[in-house]
């Protein structure tokens, strides 16, 4: 593996990993047109993840900084027997956060084998962009015909548990995280600011939990050939890569552009699927 490949990979996934275009398909056909063996390539692409983490962080620090201080406060408050709090909306985000991030951990533990077996499949690959696609397509055509957009503070326990179900869907290679869980927040009537917001900040714990349980696995495939540069420069592009996505994103759904991502992920999961049988 060259430099190079390294900036090339740092940039898909960046990008990927936040608009709603799949990061797990575009990594894996990244991979294919490299022509670099999964072996060499798994530890950096695991790695990648660290990038995109702090890349959520710089964008929502404010959010995060406020969820993580009411989360000890509501606990400090409830052991006093003061209650939750509810009616601070930062501690309903973090609450939103947790009960939206337990089915997407149980799809993901339960579910993990059976489609890491298809991650290399470009057949299975294509046919999960096309549905990504439609996804995107038919959530911002049904959310016009919605009344009364629901805010974070009409936001139901349901609803969280509702997007973390398509947040788990993601787990298919080829299905778009983002995409999964802003389409599933807008077939509910949520506003698009709150589900971009609830979309971005439920996918910090998931990045999270699955670059833990996957550096598992990449331990036990080794580094490769990848170098500490090579491993930096990565991490770094992915980091900048995944800044600029989250923000062309919040731009593109405020303007009603979010539809504009499924013309991109039909054309690549048609190509993907062609590509197959040759």
């Amino acid at each position: 593996m060259s430099l190079f490949e390294a900036i090339i990979l740092g940039i898909v996934q960046g990008i990927a990993e936040f608009l709603p275009i799949s990061s797990s398909g575009h990594l894996a056909l990244t991979q294919f047109l490299l022509g670099t063996p999964e072996d060499q390539i798994f530890f950096l692409t695991v790695m990648l993840h660290i990038g995109t983490i702090f890349s959520v962080l710089v964008v929502y620090w404010t959010d995060l900084y406020n969820i993580t201080l009411e989360f000890f406060k509501m606990c400090w408050d409830t052991l006093r027997g003061k209650g939750l709090g509810l009616d601070n909306l930062y501690r309903k985000l973090g609450l939103l956060i947790i009960v939206g991030s337990i089915p997407t951990a149980l799809m993901g533990i339960l579910l993990r084998d059976i489609f890491s077996e298809v991650y290399t499949s470009q057949r299975v690959i294509g046919i999960a962009l096309l549905m990504t696609g439609t996804l995107l397509w038919a959530s911002e055509r049904t959310q016009k015909f919605k009344e009364n957009k629901k805010s974070l503070k009409e936001m139901s326990w349901l609803n969280a548990i509702v997007i973390g179900v398509f947040q788990g869907l993601a787990i298919t290679p080829g299905m778009s995280r983002s995409g999964s869980t802003i389409s599933g927040a807008l077939f509910q009537g949520i506003n698009k600011e709150t589900a971009t917001r609830y979309s971005f900040l439920l996918s910090f714990p998931v990045i999270v939990g699955a670059s833990l349980l996957e550096a598992r696995d990449a331990l036990t495939y080794g580094t490769g050939d990848v170098t500490l540069p090579m491993l930096l420069v990565g991490i770094f592009t992915s980091f900048v890569a995944g800044v600029f996505a989250i923000r062309t994103l919040i731009r593109m759904i405020s303007k009603g552009k979010l539809y504009y991502f499924s013309y991109y992920t039909w054309a690549l999961g048609t190509g993907a699927i062609i590509l197959s049988f040759l």
